[in-house]
């Protein structure tokens, strides 16, 4: 979630941005992206971390390269987000996925499309 809720990820910045995801996925193999998605002020991701690595860690990575690469690439978010506050809100939601993972991919490809609370789930 971008800092303070901010609407900062609106379609080309939310392009790039899952561009980017699949470039740091590429420089980190372990990390497999299946999914992603941004809406305004978040990102739904579908990603298989290891469990070699500590999901913090693999979170820091991502969290941390996406904002360098947003602050390269839109050099107004400098005047938006404080650098030392960051681009991205402290915390994240993470969740297994097991037997739901196509619902899953489902819900993120949805993202934006329904989404005036939680999109519904097709059981």
């Amino acid at each position: 979630m971008t800092k303070y809720r901010r609407q900062a990820l609106k379609e080309g910045m939310g392009t790039f941005c899952v561009g980017i995801l699949r470039r740091i996925c590429r420089n980190y193999p372990d990390l497999e992206l299946y999914e992603a998605k941004c809406d305004e002020d978040h990102i739904h991701l579908l990603i298989s971390i290891p469990p070699k690595w500590a999901i913090s860690e693999a979170v820091n990575i991502l969290k941390s390269n996406i904002s360098n690469a947003m602050r390269r690439k839109f050099p107004f978010l400098d005047k938006v987000y404080d650098k030392r506050m960051g681009f991205w809100s402290d915390g994240y939601f993470v969740s297994t996925a097991g037997l739901d993972e196509e619902q899953i991919k489902k819900y993120i490809q949805r993202q934006g499309q329904e989404d005036c609370g939680q999109a519904k789930l097709e059981l």
